[in-house]
């Protein structure tokens, strides 16, 4: 978690995923980050799991994310 000017931020590479198959959470200033990448026959072939705690100052109802073409999850949040 990085702390830049009135936000935090935290960056993930998920470049090997498809958007629809990456999913984020977020529960007691807590943030996950899970994805899986499903073979044609139905087998789980890579995954990808990050989870870690937001600081106690953090907004929870601001936190965001958003997908760069380069494949960065990029979430943020804005302190109090």
């Amino acid at each position: 978690v990085r702390a830049q000017g009135d936000t935090y931020q935290v960056v993930a590479d998920v470049s090997q995923f498809e958007p629809p198959d990456i999913v984020v959470t977020t529960s007691n200033c807590h943030v996950a980050i899970q994805a899986e990448k499903v073979a044609e026959d139905g087998t789980i072939c890579d995954t990808f799991t990050h989870k870690c705690q937001l600081p106690e100052d953090t907004d929870p109802l601001s936190v965001s994310c958003a997908l760069t073409e380069a494949g960065t999850l990029v979430i943020t949040a804005r302190r109090r």
